[in-house]
């Protein structure tokens, strides 16, 4: 009985390490609602490079990047290049940077969000499958659907607008990189920003 209780352990915690967002491996499938209602999953983009971006725009870890016009450079950029930039917010109703459907398209059009999607992640489902942890924490998927790039935006772990010009651009070379079909170094490295607010 014991061996099968270890065996049936065991197993269950390979099923969750294989589901599990791992460089390298094929980034986790999913599906959320965007703020029109419409379901949106990630098989929507195959064969595109992905962008996912953790959002509170309550924090100010992302404040920064908003603000000083970093982030919104960075989407526009990327959607220049055909790349599909999907901006998540996985703040629980009641919790820091929650925002309903309207709130957040009155946001998008406050602070310029340039995302060809933004999903609201209320339970939570989306950002644990990839261990979101902070915002902003920065994914990228590859075209053929395997994670290149979990960590930091940057270099510089503060809240200082200043800082996002002598930064070194971990994401935006990352991004660079996978478009030009190159290794990504840093691949995954320790995000810096508030804690998701699950």
């Amino acid at each position: 009985m014991k061996n099968i209780i270890i065996a049936t352990l065991t197993g269950a915690i390979a099923l969750v390490a294989a589901n599990a967002a791992e460089i390298g491996k094929a980034a986790p499938a999913f599906s959320g609602k965007n703020v029109k209602g419409e379901t949106v999953s990630l098989s929507d983009f195959a064969g595109k490079v992905v962008v996912l971006e953790w959002i509170n725009l309550s924090c100010p870890f992302v404040r920064k990047h908003y603000d000083s016009g970093n982030m919104q450079k960075l989407q526009t950029s990327a959607a220049e290049k055909g790349v599909t930039w999907i901006t998540i917010s996985s703040s629980a109703e009641g919790k820091q940077g929650y925002c309903d459907p309207a709130k957040m398209t009155e946001c998008i059009k406050t602070e310029g969000i340039k995302s060809a999607q933004v999903l609201l992640d209320h339970s939570g489902t989306i950002g644990k499958a990839y261990d979101a942890k902070v915002t902003p924490h920065m994914f990228i998927i590859q075209k053929d659907g395997t994670l290149a790039y979990d960590g930091a935006i940057d270099s510089k772990p503060g809240t200082d607008k200043a800082d996002v010009a002598t930064a070194e651009p971990f994401f935006a070379d990352a991004l660079e990189a996978v478009l030009a079909g190159k290794p990504v170094e840093n691949a995954k490295n320790k995000p810096y920003g508030c804690g998701v607010k699950y």
